[in-house]
C-alpha cells in the first residue's frame, strides 16, 4: 500500500501533539466539570446503543489494570506512584526517540506514529500528575476545579475515561468452556481521545510495520 504523507517537521509534530492533547484535554475538562462519575447500571450520559458517553475514573493502565494487580505486595499508592513514574521515564524516552528521528528526517509513517502515542502518553500523564490536586472529587457530585483542597495529592490522580462502542451483545452458550452461560459485550472497554491516539499510532507500526523498519 503506497501512501504518501506530507513531510512531518518539527513544527508538524508539534501541530500533531498539541491538536490531539487539545481535544483530549477539552474533552475531560468538560466532562469533569459537568457530570459526577457513571455508576454502572445507570443511564449513560448519552446513549445510542454502538455509542456511549460515560464518566469513569482510571486508577491503573489500559483496562483498569494496576500493578499491585500484578505484584499484590505492592500497596495501592505505591503502585499508583510506580506507574506514574513508569510514564515519566516511558514519555521522556519517547520524546528523545521522536526528536532524534526528526532531526534524521526518518520514516514519515514512523514520525506520525510515534507524535501520536507521544501525545497519547502526555494527555493521559496530565491526569494522573494534575487532575488529584485541581479538581475535587467526582463521587455524586459534579467536581470543581481549583477547590480548596483536591481529591488526591500530586502525583496520585485518576486518568478520565469516557468512551465506549459496545457494538455487539451476546451470551455465549452454555457448551462453551469457562465463559458458557455468561454474558458478553464486544466492544466494552471504556477508553479516552488520548488511548485512541496510542492506539492509532500503534496500529500503525503493525500494520506499516515491514515499509516502517524493512
Amino acid at each position: 500500500m503506497n501512501i504518501r504523507l506530507p513531510k512531518i517537521t518539527f513544527q508538524t509534530a508539534l501541530i500533531i501533539i498539541v491538536l490531539i492533547l487539545g481535544i483530549d484535554q477539552a474533552y475531560k475538562i468538560y466532562i469533569k466539570l459537568n457530570y459526577p462519575l457513571s455508576i454502572y447500571g445507570q443511564k449513560a450520559i448519552v446513549d445510542w446503543g454502538f455509542f456511549k458517553l460515560l464518566f469513569i475514573e482510571n486508577k491503573g493502565m489500559a483496562w483498569g489494570t494496576k500493578i499491585n494487580d500484578i505484584l499484590p505486595f505492592l500497596s495501592e499508592d505505591v503502585a499508583k506512584l510506580l506507574l506514574t513514574l513508569f510514564r515519566l521515564v516511558a514519555i521522556g524516552y519517547l520524546g528523545f526517540w521522536l526528536y532524534s528521528l526528526l532531526k534524521k528526517e526518518s520514516s514519515q509513517l514512523l514520525l506520525l506514529a510515534l507524535s501520536f502515542i507521544f501525545a497519547g502518553a502526555i494527555g493521559n500523564l496530565i491526569d494522573s500528575l494534575f487532575y488529584g490536586v485541581i479538581f475535587s472529587h467526582s463521587y455524586g457530585q459534579v467536581a470543581t476545579l481549583f477547590p480548596s483542597e483536591g481529591y488526591a495529592t500530586f502525583f496520585y490522580g485518576h486518568v478520565v475515561d469516557m468512551l465506549q462502542f459496545p457494538i455487539a451483545s451476546w451470551t455465549w452458550p452454555e457448551w462453551v468452556p469457562i465463559v458458557g452461560g455468561k454474558d458478553y459485550t464486544f466492544f466494552e472497554y471504556v477508553f479516552n481521545v488520548a488511548d485512541a491516539a496510542i492506539s492509532t499510532g500503534v496500529g500503525i507500526l503493525l500494520f506499516f510495520n515491514k515499509r516502517i523498519f524493512g
